[in-house]
């Protein structure tokens, strides 16, 4: 682990920009769930699911892929169990990755909500099942919390957004109701957990008008109850930087939350907005810190992209994977930043 560790810490050893290049993924794939954790190997990220440059139905994939850090390249590992499904999320806890929700596609385009929780172990490249989650949800917002529970905040379930936030056990494979959000429930939107603290921010909304979904502009923190941890205090907070978000990536480390990327104009899985224009990607990053309770900018991504489940985060560096950039391009890009 110490060789692969000292390799990344040469990769990022650039003055600047911020922000820096890693092994790309073996083929372009967006709205990929990602997630990092330490492996017999030494630290890697892996990537989950996902859409190929098609942009169709068809190239939802089951795929999965992992970079261990210093490797010259991905590398395929067993596929996800089922079929191939968007807006899924990945956390690790203990070493076992947990895989989350997530909607399929059929050729009529009908979609469905998936209660899907399929573990994966890396060290043994193998899947089981856990508890099915009790609402279905797909592009919700997930955490962990004190490397023991995870958190689903609100997210689509079929029809419609739910402000449920369900708390899943890894370790008793159960599943609980925590508080939910008080706030309009977003799908798409984008956050995490430091600490105690949860924050999330934006998403889409459902629409009467001529537009199917909308953003909605409001950022949000909920303080855990170490005691209780079904138990959030949610209140509304000052807005982030920048223009409302959609499908961003986010990911906790040291004491901040960081967000990066995605777009202010929210669109259906082929890049095309529900207001029928092209959505295009946005190159901002910010940070919410916990001390604090403030926002400060950061350097802004050297490239723009969108369509992000999350921030894979390896002791202290930052792994954005794949994604959507300029013209609805499918990206196989790997973006790797220090804090």
């Amino acid at each position: 682990m110490t060789a692969n560790l000292t390799l990344l810490a040469l990769l990022l050893q650039q003055p600047a920009p911020q922000w820096t290049v890693a092994p790309e993924l073996p083929f372009p794939t967006t709205n990929n769930a990602v997630v990092a954790v330490d492996t017999e190997r030494g630290p890697a990220v892996f990537s989950f699911l996902g859409l190929d440059s098609t942009k169709r139905w068809s190239g939802i994939h089951a795929l999965s892929f992992r970079w261990t850090i210093g490797d010259p390249e991905w590398s395929a590992v067993q596929p996800v169990p089922g079929r191939g499904r968007l807006a899924a999320t990945a956390q690790a806890v203990a070493g076992r990755i947990y895989l989350f929700g997530g909607y399929t596609v059929d050729s009529d385009g009908s979609e469905k909500s998936l209660p899907n929780v399929d573990i994966y172990d890396p060290d043994t490249d193998t899947w089981s099942s856990g508890a099915a989650i009790p609402i279905p949800v797909d592009d919700a917002v997930s955490g962990v919390w004190a490397d023991s529970l995870i958190y689903l905040i609100s997210g689509w379930h079929d029809t419609g957004n739910v402000s449920h936030v369900q708390l899943y056990d890894p370790f008793r494979d159960e599943w609980h109701q925590a508080t939910p959000i008080p706030g309009p429930p977003p799908f798409g939107h984008t956050g995490s957990i430091v600490g105690n603290t949860i924050v999330y921010v934006d998403g889409a909304m459902p629409n009467d008008g001529s537009t199917r979904f909308v953003l909605e502009h409001s950022s949000w923190r909920g303080d855990i109850n170490p005691e209780n941890p079904a138990e959030i205090t949610w209140k509304q907070v000052e807005n982030h930087p920048g223009p409302p978000l959609y499908r961003a990536a986010a990911g906790a480390i040291g004491g901040r939350i960081v967000f990066a990327g995605g777009t202010d104009n929210p669109y259906n899985y082929n890049g095309v907005g529900y207001n029928g224009v092209a959505a295009q990607p946005l190159d901002g990053v910010f940070a919410f810190d916990s001390s604090t309770g403030g926002w400060t900018d950061l350097e802004p991504l050297p490239l723009a992209s969108m369509d992000h489940r999350g921030i894979a985060v390896v002791d202290g560096t930052m792994v954005i994977v794949g994604g959507m950039g300029v013209g609805q391009v499918i990206l196989r890009r790997v973006t790797v930043g220090r804090r």
